[in-house]
């Protein structure tokens, strides 16, 4: 009787692990639980122009793909995506470039030697 009784209590215990796992759904959650879906129109893109460089040449768009992302030799600071609506502060995300290299806000190195060359920002 007593090996029985071992024998459920080891099965009570998997069974409550295997129901905690679930409840749990480490693998089946949604990565953009909690977002909200904002298309990318007009009215939320705005592009400005500090430099002297025409914005056809360092902006365009292609099949609904924004295509930017130029950075001349010599910037110093210029902010290349700028992202509004954080929950403290006024900005979620802000990439910069110092010294050719593209860093978070003025801190975390994010790509290096970016300077007169186009590269990818997927945000």
């Amino acid at each position: 009787m007593r090996k029985m009784n071992n024998s459920c209590r080891s099965l009570l215990v998997i069974l409550v692990m295997v129901g905690a796992l679930e409840m749990l759904n480490f693998c089946g959650a949604d990565p953009i639980d909690g977002f909200t879906l904002v298309p990318l129109t007009e009215s939320n893109f705005e592009l400005q122009k500090p430099y002297d460089i025409p914005l056809d040449h360092r902006y365009s768009i292609v099949n609904g793909v924004h295509r930017y992302g130029f950075v001349p030799n010599g910037t110093f600071g210029a902010t290349v995506e700028q992202i509004h609506g954080a929950a403290h502060g006024a900005t979620t995300l802000i990439l910069r470039i110092y010294d050719k290299d593209m860093r978070y806000y003025s801190r975390d190195l994010v790509a290096t030697d970016l300077y007169d060359k186009w590269f990818r920002l997927n945000s």
